[in-house]
C-alpha cells in the first residue's frame, strides 16, 4: 500500500519527480510532483501514447494545440484532462507550494 500524498517535497526542486506506480502491458500509471516547473520556451510534448491526467493537489496551466487553435486551461485539485496521442501540449506553469501532484495514466494509441 502507498499513499500518493506521502514524501512530498518542501520548496522548489530543480526538476519534476516522476515515479512509475504501475507498468503493465497496455497501461502505465505515474505520480508526477511539480514544484513550479514549466515546459521550456518553444517546447511541446507530442506523445505517441494517449494520456489522462488528474490533478490531485496544487494548480497548473496547460496549453493544448487543437485543430482550430490553441487553448489554455487552468487546472485545480480534482480537475482532469485527456490528451490523445499526438495532441501537442505544453505546461505553462505549476504551483510550487503546495507542490502540484498529478496522477497520469498512459495507454497505447492503437488501444480502443
Amino acid at each position: 500500500m502507498r499513499n500518493l500524498f506521502s514524501d512530498l517535497p518542501v520548496g522548489r526542486l530543480p526538476a519534476e519527480i516522476i515515479e512509475r506506480l504501475l507498468d503493465r502491458p497496455g497501461l502505465r500509471v505515474e505520480r508526477i510532483v511539480s514544484t513550479g516547473q514549466a515546459s521550456p520556451p518553444g517546447v511541446w510534448y507530442d506523445q505517441t501514447e494517449h494520456e489522462w491526467v488528474l490533478l490531485l493537489q496544487g494548480a497548473a496551466e496547460l496549453t493544448i494545440e487543437l485543430p482550430d487553435g490553441l487553448q489554455t486551461i487552468h487546472l485545480a485539485a480534482g480537475d482532469s484532462v485527456e490528451l490523445p496521442a499526438h495532441r501537442r501540449h505544453r505546461i505553462e506553469a505549476t504551483r510550487a507550494e503546495p507542490p502540484t501532484l498529478w496522477l497520469a495514466l498512459f495507454w497505447p494509441a492503437d488501444a480502443p
